[in-house]
């Protein structure tokens, strides 16, 4: 494991050797964190987090309990998931069929929120400032700013960069901050 003496790990969490991760994490209880994994700076891992191998996971990112991030999987800056959200990495998984080679990559780009219980299906992307609800299952790609929820996972709305949604697709600015979608784009262009 490389890592920075600024970071803290409980002393029940498991760290591999052959991970990395930045200065300022915060790794909790329980937590097993693999070889090959790579944790931004000043992340914060809940209790009984699993970061399996090559998994990269971007700066500032939370990741609430119970959570398994598998291969495949890339989180970027400022992600946030969800207590027991579960990602796959196998569309048809068999317990005697060894499918390592057919794992999907998962991407959630930067700044996107991922609820309680939700499930994210391989092969999807999340965009950047998107929110996907509690308990919803996420079976294809999801736009930025969009608000998703359900069984499958639909688009209901919009989500401003402030986290507050913007229900109607007509009405483009935030009701709390003001700002529309466009200048939203327009302030975070380079990251999205």
């Amino acid at each position: 494991m490389d890592t920075d003496y600024r970071i803290y790990i409980h002393p029940t969490a498991v760290i591999d050797h052959g991970s990395t991760m930045g200065e300022g994490c915060k790794i909790w209880h329980f937590c097993h964190i693999c070889a090959g994994a790579n944790i931004g700076k000043n992340c914060v891992l809940g209790q009984n987090v699993h970061i399996g191998p090559n998994v990269n996971i971007g700066d500032g990112c939370r990741i609430q309990n119970n959570v398994s991030i598998f291969d495949g999987v890339t989180l970027e800056d400022s992600v946030f998931v969800g207590p027991s959200a579960v990602f796959t990495n196998v569309l048809n998984p068999r317990a005697e069929v060894n499918q390592h080679s057919r794992f999907l990559p998962t991407l959630v780009r930067r700044g996107a929120t991922i609820g309680a219980n939700a499930t994210i299906l391989c092969g999807s992307t999340i965009g950047s400032y998107a929110m996907v609800g509690a308990g919803s299952v996420v079976t294809h790609d999801v736009p930025d700013f969009a608000l998703v929820y359900g069984n499958p996972a639909r688009i209901h709305g919009k989500v401003c960069f402030c986290g507050h949604t913007i229900r109607s697709f007509s009405d483009n600015s935030c009701p709390y901050c003001g700002q529309t979608v466009s200048q939203i784009r327009q302030l975070y262009n380079s990251s999205l």
